[in-house]
């Protein structure tokens, strides 16, 4: 007969190894997916630094950054410092900088509910264009953005689909402005509910309650200031002030850039019974009823993920700020409170300080950072040769698409983390994998077929 102690400890035992199956089962089963080759371990931002070598070197100083936004600035190609417009345009001038953006698709498009839109249903967009009623010159005014907004192909929040009806692309969306943000107001619209504007990387039009008109110089002190809070966490908030609702709980997308108040004056800012001990205080632009800028202090939390200025441009950041954002949802031209594949890379350059064009085909196109560029029938044989010397942070540019390289995986594979819409690949059986992914996901190359083929350009910023 078995002492009690022993066969209370072989029960024991047997509980414990029965709980831990129990745990290893619920941890095999909640990692769903059906992408090939991704494990639990690729989606952690350690695996891949790891895997990198001189992560933590420094690729571009501050200085050269600078240089390469003031190179894309000055040829004009596809950056516009807003700032710079003059005082006037003409009519004809502002008529052709809307019609460049705001015309009838030639592709058919249809409202959510299948209805087919008109030449009726598009006169309603260009009435509210109002472009008859431009002045022979017409003033250019300034402003600041104030809270995120959608940048529209036309005065409407009309959600407006393809003959696909694909609800996750509205095709009236073009991008989003984010806080702090300077434009040029070009033109405003018939109810005055609609702004036409020049952000630093696209004209579009956005709803004028997110937009505080000020004189050029006071917008040009705030965009221009040295001393700066840099957002880099994918989201962040001001902290909640029950008093003042236009500082309160105020979202901050990555790369969003807000000036600091000198520590200095923190007597002078009660902030609404919180002291500033507890934060970064910062200069918020906020709205004012008729329309004008007023500048606020507000609180961001030390908790927060920013940084005093801009972040150091090494491989380390690059894989840090990608998986910031991993699992958010696609957003095609920053719908859905999210973003689509190039505001995703222009958002973590921007916490460098790097610009960026608005579109795939532009970011290519740039001269900036070195490029291999791929005839187009170029072989993925010829190809394979680059794709297996990618460096961390390496842009790969297909038709209506860009994925960053993440690294090789321990076998060697090459692996790309991207925001992207649909999902196909040829796995390992040959067996041919399609759906959405519909988020920021990190993915294997090579079983991209496509993208294999598709790849005409990549681009290493340094």
């Amino acid at each position: 007969m078995m002492p009690k102690n022993f066969i209370l400890q072989l029960l024991t035992l047997f509980s414990l190894l029965l709980s831990l199956g129990a745990c290893a089962t619920v941890e095999e089963t909640s990692f769903y997916h059906n992408v090939e080759g991704i494990t639990e371990q690729k989606l952690q931002p350690s695996y891949w630094l790891k895997q990198t070598q001189h992560a933590s070197k420094l690729l571009l100083t501050s200085t050269q950054i600078s240089a390469l936004n003031q190179q894309q600035f000055a040829s004009k190609t596809y950056l516009n410092a807003p700032l710079d417009y003059p005082e006037t345009l003409s009519k004809d001038e502002i008529r052709q900088l809307i019609q460049a953006i705001s015309t009838p698709s030639k592709y058919d498009r249809f409202y959510p509910n299948g209805t087919k839109l008109t030449q009726q249903h598009y006169q309603a967009y260009l009435d509210e264009m109002a472009i008859q009623t431009l002045a022979p010159k017409q003033t250019i005014e300034f402003g600041l953005v104030v809270k995120r907004a959608p940048m529209r192909t036309f005065p409407t929040l009309d959600r407006v689909l393809n003959s696909g009806m694909d609800f996750d692309i509205d095709r009236f969306q073009e991008t989003g402005a984010f806080p702090g943000e300077a434009v040029a107001i070009l033109h405003t619209s018939k109810t005055g509910e609609w702004l036409f504007v020049q952000n630093y990387h696209y004209r579009a039009w956005i709803q004028a309650k997110y937009v505080a008109k000020a004189p050029r110089k006071i917008v040009a002190a705030y965009h221009q200031a040295s001393d700066f809070l840099m957002v880099t966490g994918d989201k962040i908030y001001t902290t909640y002030d029950p008093y003042q609702t236009s500082v309160s709980e105020v979202q901050l997308d990555m790369g969003t850039k807000l000036p600091l108040i000198d520590k200095a004056t923190f007597k002078q800012h009660a902030l609404n019974r919180q002291n500033p001990i507890t934060g970064h205080l910062v200069q918020l632009p906020t709205r004012n009823n008729d329309g004008t800028l007023t500048i606020q202090p507000a609180l961001i939390a030390k908790s927060a993920d920013v940084h005093i200025g801009y972040l150091p441009f090494t491989k380390a950041n690059i894989i840090k700020q990608g998986f910031k954002f991993l699992g958010e949802r696609y957003g095609w031209g920053h719908d859905f409170n999210g973003r689509d594949c190039t505001g995703f890379i222009g958002e973590i350059h921007k916490t460098f300080g790097l610009l960026m064009p608005r579109n795939t085909g532009q970011q290519s196109s740039a001269d900036y950072g070195v490029n291999t560029r791929f005839a187009k029938g170029t072989k993925i044989k010829e190809k394979m040769k680059h794709f297996q010397s990618l460096e961390v942070g390496d842009l790969l540019y297909l038709p209506g698409h860009v994925a960053m390289f993440l690294g090789y995986s321990n076998d060697g594979k090459p692996f790309i983390i991207h925001d992207v819409h649909g999902l196909s690949y040829t796995n390992s059986q040959g067996e041919k994998i399609s759906g959405l992914l519909n988020g920021v996901s990190v993915t294997p190359l090579l079983p991209f077929k496509s993208y294999l083929k598709g790849i005409y350009n990549i681009k290493r910023i340094r």
